[in-house]
């Protein structure tokens, strides 16, 4: 299983960006997802979660309604959708990929190569 991030980027604080998580070698179906972030001389973070359904989704406190994770397993990507974004926010994120059930620790299977976000204030 591959996983492929993207949609990093500078952005103002108050604006938005979008990431995108695209798996490869596997139906993504199969798989609760999650979006971590780190921070340089930090531990990763759990930022969002969702199950192999969609149905159920869990979110650090920190972006409980600035951020919103969802998912379309046809496409086999999972998304962020990342509004309101503060200057702490500025991370490199991280998607994975998880087997059995969601989780809010970073006990994921598969992990993608990270995209940088970076906002200004």
């Amino acid at each position: 299983v591959q996983l492929q991030a993207s949609g990093g980027g500078l952005v103002q604080a108050g604006g938005s960006l979008r990431l995108s998580c695209a798996v490869s070698g596997r139906a993504m179906g199969s798989y609760a997802m999650g979006w971590f972030r780190q921070t340089p001389g930090k531990e990763r973070e759990f930022v969002a979660t969702i199950s192999w359904s969609g149905g159920t989704t869990y979110y650090v406190d920190s972006v409980k309604g600035r951020f919103t994770i969802s998912r379309d397993n046809a496409k086999n990507t999972v998304y962020l959708q990342m509004n309101s974004l503060k200057p702490e926010d500025t991370a490199v994120y991280y998607c994975a990929a998880r087997l059995i059930g969601i989780a809010t620790t970073p006990s994921y299977d598969y992990w993608g190569q990270g995209t940088q976000v970076t906002v200004s204030s």
